[in-house]
């Protein structure tokens, strides 16, 4: 028997595989969550590819307003900025495993996406005293054989409801999407680092960071980690 396949159907089974790769709310190729409890006025705000020599000023930000976060860090790094992860820790934050080397995950085998993993919960473990229980894909960018070694090592997927294009997009624009997208029970996506770049400019972000928190905190929004906002109210 032959089998005709039209370009129709192979554009509409990559448009499937595509969704299901790289869709916030998608759990296609491995379990991940996007949103956390929606009752309790908070919102999880999370930072990519630090640690960097940034962090510390994101830190102070926080710091002023009474903000808690997770930071989704890469173990390189962490192997080059170990005192900045214990920052992290120590001022009150929660770290996610975020790969070694922030690669593309997609069309690598199990045995590619374990290696990564593994060397950065090692180095988040070494440097912090804690190995990680959340785990965020670089770019977002799921594949098949991470659900097994998300499970092995014990993470829970994070993908994301709001993301800040804050590398992209002056602050004022990200400030306004922020407000505008952001609901009770999300998770929003910000950047401390630039994947491993040293010394990356983060000044968008810093200032996006300085207009938004206060009108946050002005409409009563309540900040937790992404552990905390996972967890329905006892």
């Amino acid at each position: 028997m032959v089998i005709e396949v039209t370009a129709g159907a192979i554009a509409t089974a990559a448009g499937a595989l595509a969704y299901g790769v790289r869709a916030p709310r998608s759990s296609l190729v491995c379990p991940s969550v996007w949103k956390g409890v929606p009752d309790r006025g908070s919102i999880a705000l999370t930072f990519d590819d630090g640690p960097s020599e940034a962090t510390p000023r994101v830190l102070d930000v926080l710091d002023r307003f009474g903000v808690k976060a997770t930071f989704f860090q890469c173990g390189s790094n962490v192997r080059r900025l170990p005192d900045v992860t214990r920052q992290v820790t120590a001022a009150g934050h929660e770290i996610g495993n975020h790969t070694d080397t922030h690669p593309y995950l997609h069309l690598h085998r199990a045995a590619f996406i374990r290696a990564e993993i593994r060397a950065a919960q090692r180095e988040i473990d070494c440097a912090s005293g804690t190995a990680p229980t959340l785990f965020r894909a670089p770019f977002g960018v799921r594949w098949f054989g991470l659900s097994g070694v998300q499970k092995e090592f014990g993470l829970t997927g994070v993908m994301w409801s709001v993301l800040g294009l804050d590398w992209k997009r002056t602050p004022q624009q990200i400030a306004r999407r922020l407000i505008r997208l952001t609901r009770s029970g999300a998770i929003v996506c910000l950047h401390d680092g630039r994947e491993l770049l040293p010394n990356p400019d983060i000044s968008v972000t810093l200032e996006a960071l300085r207009l938004v928190l206060p009108q946050w905190l002005e409409r009563g929004v309540q900040f937790e980690t992404v552990s905390q906002i996972l967890c329905p109210t006892n």
